[in-house]
């Protein structure tokens, strides 16, 4: 059984106007909220074997701030996953070498919201529950989904994940 993380990264600062939304950094609180996830990476043993992340400060300040992640990953920062649709950032999935056991992807909304519900599928999606609800409503940054994926990653369609869980800022607040 193979894992994919996704995460979206954390809360960026828009206290400078004259920087390109690609340049914008996290704030104070974006900050806080990634420690808070790399603390639950490290309690859950969350330890991706390649880490796919946009090339934007945010999400490589972001990756940043998880380091070091368990196992010592591989990182892939591309341009492709700068606000991707879900299908790019799906394409970028199902071009992992089989041997990778776990995935992760640091990415933006709207696009991370979208391909976590479209791995969903129907079947679950007609009996939210819980998580699976929580997603459906929203994608808050910081936030991470957890998913088991069967079978090849070169073979991951729509309804091809089984959320294990999802994981807000708001879930790590002391």
């Amino acid at each position: 059984m193979r894992r994919l993380l996704l995460l979206r990264h954390a809360k960026s600062s828009w206290d400078d106007p004259a920087l390109s939304d690609h340049a914008r950094p996290l704030n104070s609180r974006g900050r806080k909220a990634a420690a808070a996830v790399a603390q639950l990476f490290h309690r859950l043993n969350l330890a991706p074997d390649l880490v796919l992340v946009s090339s934007a400060r945010r999400t490589l300040q972001t990756l940043e701030a998880l380091s070091p992640l368990p196992g010592q990953p591989r990182i892939e920062a591309t341009d492709s996953l700068y606000l991707a649709t879900p299908d790019t950032m799906l394409e970028a999935i199902r071009l992992v070498p089989e041997e990778t056991h776990c995935v992760l992807m640091i990415g933006h909304n709207p696009g991370m919201h979208e391909l976590a519900m479209k791995l969903l599928g129907r079947p679950a999606l007609e009996d939210p529950q819980g998580d699976v609800h929580r997603l459906g409503e929203g994608y808050p940054t910081a936030a991470l989904a957890e998913f088991t994926v069967e079978g090849a990653w070169d073979r991951l369609s729509a309804g091809g994940g089984r959320l294990v869980r999802f994981v807000t800022p708001a879930d790590l607040a002391d």
